[in-house]
C-alpha cells in the first residue's frame, strides 16, 4: 500500500482563524486562540497520522508589516512556510479584500504547488455576500481551489481535510507515527500562560510579554512547573501582578486548569514576573526565546 506525506502550510492575515482550523484538523489544542492580533508568534507544527498518510500542518503568525525586531522574526516564520510546503492553504475571511503584504500575495498567485483558498467565517455572511466573495477571490487567485468554511463550526472542514490528503505527495512519514507536534512540552506551558495574558490584559501588555518555563519536573502523580513572565518595564510588572497579586493568581489558576487537561495529570504551577528591558528588539534575547533575532 502506498503512503503519502507532506507539509501543509497555513498562511493569512491576523485573526482569520488559522489556529482554529489547525486545532480542528489535529483534534488537539496546539495553537492558542484569542481574538487579539498576533496571537501566534512561532511556526507550530501539528501532525495528523492516518493509516496511509501523514499530514504535517504548519500554523504561522498572521501576516503584518513589522514594526520591531520580534515582528520581523515572526514574518521569517511565514517566509519559511513557502519554502517547504507541499500544499499551501491561504485563509481569508468574509469581507477581506487583500493580503497585508504584496510580496506574499505575489508568491501565492505564482505558486507551483497546489493552493487551497479557504473563505472562513461564512457563518457570519449570507448567500449573496458569499457568492460575491467567491467570485472576487477566483479572479484574484485563479490558481486556487476555493472552499467556503467555518473553522469554528466545523463546516466544510472534513471536505478540505480529505482534499488535502488527496493532494499529498507519495512519501514515507517524516515523523514517528505517534508524534503530535514538533514542539517540546515547555513550549506549550509558555503558550498556555501567554494565552491567559492575552485574554485578561489590554493595550500593549500582552505584546510586551514572553514566557520562559525554567523548571518542568514530571513525577508519577504530578508535574511541577515554574514559569517566568517577562515584561519590558517596571510599570508592566505591576499591572501583571495586580492588586495584592490577584491578577497574576487568576492567570495561574486558569493556566493550571488548561495544563492539567493538556497533560492529563495534576499540575503545580508557580508564576513569577521579571523585567527584561526591550527584549522585543534585542537579538540575543529573541534567539533565546526561539526567534531568529537577526536584523535584515
Amino acid at each position: 500500500m502506498s503512503h503519502k506525506a507532506g507539509f501543509v502550510n497555513i498562511i493569512g492575515n491576523p485573526n482569520v482563524g488559522k489556529s482554529t482550523l489547525m486545532n480542528a484538523f489535529v483534534g488537539e489544542k496546539l495553537s492558542i486562540i484569542t481574538s487579539k492580533a498576533q496571537t501566534t508568534r512561532h511556526r507550530i507544527l501539528g501532525i495528523v497520522n492516518g493509516e496511509d498518510f501523514q499530514m504535517i500542518l504548519s500554523d504561522t503568525p498572521g501576516i503584518i508589516k513589522p514594526a520591531y525586531q520580534l515582528q520581523e522574526s515572526m514574518m521569517d516564520f511565514v517566509k519559511s512556510a513557502f519554502e517547504d510546503a507541499d500544499v499551501l492553504i491561504y485563509m481569508v475571511e468574509i469581507g477581506e479584500k487583500e493580503l497585508k503584504d504584496e510580496s506574499f500575495f505575489h508568491k501565492i498567485i505564482n505558486s507551483e504547488i497546489p493552493v487551497l483558498l479557504l473563505l472562513n467565517k461564512i457563518d457570519k455572511s449570507n448567500q449573496e455576500q458569499l457568492e460575491e466573495q467567491v467570485q472576487l477571490w477566483q479572479e484574484k487567485v485563479p490558481n486556487a481551489e476555493i472552499f467556503p468554511v467555518s473553522a469554528l463550526q466545523g463546516f466544510n472542514v472534513p471536505q478540505v481535510f480529505n482534499r488535502i490528503v488527496e493532494l499529498l505527495p507519495d512519501s514515507p512519514p517524516f515523523y514517528p507515527k505517534d508524534t503530535l507536534t514538533d514542539k517540546p512540552e515547555r513550549f506549550f506551558v509558555n503558550e498556555i500562560v501567554r494565552e491567559k495574558i492575552l485574554l485578561h490584559y489590554k493595550k500593549e501588555i500582552p505584546y510586551s510579554v514572553e514566557i520562559d518555563t525554567e523548571e518542568f519536573f514530571e513525577e508519577e502523580e504530578i508535574i511541577r512547573m515554574r514559569s517566568i513572565i517577562m515584561v519590558e518595564r517596571e510599570t508592566q510588572k505591576g499591572i501583571i501582578i495586580g492588586h495584592k497579586g490577584a491578577a497574576l493568581k487568576r492567570v495561574g489558576v486558569e493556566a493550571r486548569k488548561d495544563l492539567e487537561k493538556f497533560f492529563g495529570k495534576q499540575v503545580h504551577l508557580e508564576l513569577y514576573v521579571k523585567v527584561n528591558k526591550n527584549w522585543r528588539s534585542d537579538s540575543k534575547q529573541l534567539r533565546r526565546f526561539g526567534y531568529s533575532g537577526d536584523k535584515k
